[in-house]
């Protein structure tokens, strides 16, 4: 395992024996028939919960390592076969709008069929009545003897070919179902044990992210593949005239790989439960940039499509000074960063229309909307030659689609920045030093991955002022001071309701750096300022504070030998931690 998992599997396993033996007794006792709840006495050791939870996290390992769609599917056939027990298994996907299925594996053959697309209301192998049950209610069915007990034991295929132990698992990822699981054992009654549906429960959520993963990754790749086939067709004729495309390529690939290491380092991030409620937040983040890189990269293929085969023809009517022109008019739009409000481009394009007149060129209205969606407000005398051409307004459309493509790259580069920026901020505020060792730490960056985190519960209805003096690096407990800043700012944020002003302010004061947390929330009242840092007391409804967050932030300040305080009136409330340097 990586990153040190099996030390760390050891150090669990020693430390919380009593847990892993009661929970295993609990998961030896319990299975799930249909939707309703057995009791049955049944009990499990130590030692096999180990294994179960050694496989589970292998297993786990191997899927999240997969990300090429076919591989995954018959990966995860294998895995789920294997710890299920199973006779024959079929992993069932929503293609076109349908439920089909995509992966068939039987333990008579080593072999694993992918990606075959037959849909289940006509394929004869798999109960249809159960799959559609599971896909609208997204709850498991688990049947010992199919024949003999469930609500499905009258349909006709179950009648027909006589299964006796029947499991069909949904797939859920994010509330939303991925795929469905369907296994059969015709030999024994009650193959599906209590132990075995665990592992496949903790498996399926896995498999959900993966399957996901997976698919986003083979509609990245398509996108590219179709862009660098297009690029290849047409090199030929534009071999002198291209450089731009390929830049774009390569930009694209580059992106590609980025977006993929960000999806892994996303997989690991969402299984971190101490972000709590920060998680659907950093989820809309992460998909806000990822929706860009893919709404651009189709605006790149259609512009391609629409472009591309036409400039060989275009060329053929160019020459001299009109080809001259062509490239000067394609530098000024790539290099054009201007930004008109509505009324400045009509002014604009009147103008513009104006002066293309005076030189009696046809379709000047035309030509003017487009220069100007340019940005190109002037018809300076070098680009006249192109426009004073038969096919004037094909060339500016044709400047202004490779323009556009440009445009599209640098869009999916600030995404991709934006989304590694997330990203690199969940791993640092994850992270936690066991090494007991203070750590030279920039404040303004420990503050600062904070503020990122919170960056979707803070960009509508908070001001949020920063005022970020020089300060040296000070050797402390980063991971610790990230929880005291959270919490601060947490609070700050409750008291404004998420809709006022927050000031962070960090300067250097005498020996110590001091960070102000500021709101303009109603105040602290004057009966509970004495009582603030007691452990448990909290003003918050039952069920919505532990009222242990100020009091472990003044423990925590107090072991960097610190001090924190506040001070407070209605409409302004600052929290001040002092930190030696």
């Amino acid at each position: 395992m990586r990153w040190g998992a099996k030390a760390k599997v050891r150090d669990i396993d020693e430390r919380y024996q009593d847990l892993f033996s009661a929970a295993s007794d609990k998961i030896s006792s319990e299975i799930i028939h249909t939707t309703k709840t057995l009791s049955a006495s049944a009990g499990s050791s130590r030692t096999s919960s180990a294994l179960d939870l050694k496989t589970v996290m292998k297993a786990s390992l191997t899927i999240s390592g997969e990300i090429v769609l076919d591989n995954l599917l018959a990966e995860l056939m294998r895995i789920l076969i294997e710890n299920a027990g199973a006779q024959k298994g079929f992993l069932i996907l929503e293609t076109d709008s349908r439920l089909c299925i995509e992966a068939q594996s039987t333990t008579d053959s080593e072999s694993v069929e992918v990606l075959q697309s037959i849909p289940v209301a006509n394929c004869d192998t798999v109960s249809s009545e159960i799959v559609s049950y599971v896909a609208r209610t997204q709850e498991s069915v688990v049947l010992k003897d199919a024949t003999q007990e469930g609500e499905f034991k009258n349909t006709d295929y179950i009648r027909a070919n006589k299964p006796k132990s029947l499991l069909c698992l949904p797939l859920i990822n994010q509330s939303k179902l991925s795929g469905i699981l369907y296994l059969e054992n015709n030999l024994t009654a009650g193959a599906f044990t209590p132990a075995r549906l665990e592992t496949l429960n903790l498996l399926s959520s896995q498999a959900a992210i993966s399957i996901e993963n997976s698919r986003l990754y083979t509609d990245l790749k398509d996108i590219n593949i179709t862009l660098e086939q297009k690029v290849t067709e047409r090199t030929e004729d534009l071999n002198a005239k291209n450089k731009t495309l390929v830049l774009l390529n390569q930009t694209l690939e580059e992106t590609l790989e980025q977006l993929k290491q960000n999806q892994a380092q996303l997989i690991q991030s969402e299984k971190m439960a101490d972000l709590g409620q920060l998680i659907a937040g950093i989820a809309h983040e992460i998909n806000t940039p990822l929706g860009v890189i893919r709404g651009s990269g189709n605006n790149i293929a259609n512009t391609l499509n629409q472009t591309l085969h036409r400039l060989p023809e275009l060329f053929q009517e160019l020459s001299g000074k009109s080809l001259e022109a062509f490239f000067i008019l394609l530098d000024e739009a790539l290099h054009n960063k201007s930004q008109l409000t509505s009324r400045e481009a009509r002014k604009a394009k009147r103008s513009l229309v104006a002066k293309l007149e005076t030189f009696d060129i046809e379709s000047a209205a035309e030509i003017a909307d487009i220069l100007v969606d340019m940005g190109v407000t002037e018809a300076s005398e070098n680009i006249l030659p192109l426009l004073q051409t038969r096919l004037a307004p094909d060339m500016i459309r044709a400047i202004y689609g490779l323009s556009r493509l440009d445009k599209n790259s640098r869009n999916i580069m600030t995404a991709v920045e934006n989304a590694s920026k997330i990203v690199f901020a969940l791993r640092k505020f994850a992270h936690y030093d066991h090494s007991g060792e203070k750590v030279l730490t920039d404040i303004t960056e420990n503050i600062e991955t904070v503020l990122t985190l919170y960056h979707n519960k803070i960009k509508r209805g908070v001001e949020l002022v920063t005022n970020f003096a020089e300060t040296p690096k000070i050797p402390c407990y980063p991971d610790e001071l990230s929880q005291v800043w959270t919490n601060l700012i947490h609070n700050a944020l409750q008291a404004i309701e998420f809709n006022g002003c927050l000031e962070i302010c960090i300067k250097p004061k005498d020996d110590n750096i001091v960070v102000a947390i500021t709101d303009n929330g109603p105040g602290i009242s004057n009966e509970i300022q004495s009582r603030i840092f007691e452990p448990f007391f909290t003003t918050r409804a039952r069920g919505e504070g532990s009222g242990l967050g100020l009091d472990i932030c003044k423990k925590i300040i107090e072991k960097h030998e610190g001090m924190i305080e506040f001070d407070t009136e209605p409409g302004k409330t600052a929290f001040r931690v002092w930190l030696p340097i």
